[in-house]
């Protein structure tokens, strides 16, 4: 994504989540592992980025950052344990629509805090410097950020302590299963 400012790059990938959601519910068979692997990779690396950047400054900047980030932390942690179970059980789990369902409607709601809680006031108290220097600082955490949900995993410290070290060893073994021919 080409946004330079961190309000816009993060409202977008809400976009992109929804329309992942959109895929995964509207896949054939065939393409619902590949179509669900997306929605939980751009999950997990939004929700790592956010947790590493944009939360701990929002709790600086906000006058009750605080408040709002242990809400969406809260949100974050839900919708992380619900991913997780999703992924686990896998698309074949005779729960998954279900359980899917209820990972939307949280994820929804979650981005809806956010939106209106967080980013809005952020946009108002920060200059368009700060928010692209954070767009930057977004752009590098998801490049570092796991693939799959850690749940647990909620803030700077544990996600740069847990977060990263396993995100090494999940692109390591995607390296190793590509070269040997798996997927």
């Amino acid at each position: 994504m080409a946004e330079h400012d961190v309000i816009d790059l993060l409202m977008a990938q809400h976009g992109r989540i929804r329309d992942l959601f959109d895929e995964v519910e509207q896949a054939p068979p065939e393409k619902l592992e590949a179509a669900f692997g997306r929605l939980t990779r751009l999950l997990s690396v939004h929700e790592t980025a956010e947790e590493e950047i944009v939360h701990p400054y929002a709790r600086r900047k906000l006058g009750d950052g605080q408040g709002v980030v242990a809400d969406r932390l809260r949100e974050e942690s839900v919708a992380k344990r619900l991913l997780h179970a999703l992924h686990r059980a896998g698309v074949d789990d005779p729960r998954f629509w279900d359980r899917l369902a209820e990972l939307r409607a949280a994820v929804t709601a979650h981005a809806r805090g956010e939106e209106r809680y967080e980013f809005t006031r952020l946009r108002a108290c920060t200059t368009p410097v700060e928010r692209r220097a954070m767009a930057a600082a977004v752009q590098a955490a998801e490049a570092l950020a796991p693939h799959h949900p850690l749940p647990g995993v909620e803030s700077a410290t544990a996600n740069l302590l847990v977060g990263t070290p396993a995100a090494l060893m999940e692109r390591a073994r995607e390296a190793i299963r590509r070269a040997l021919g798996r997927t």
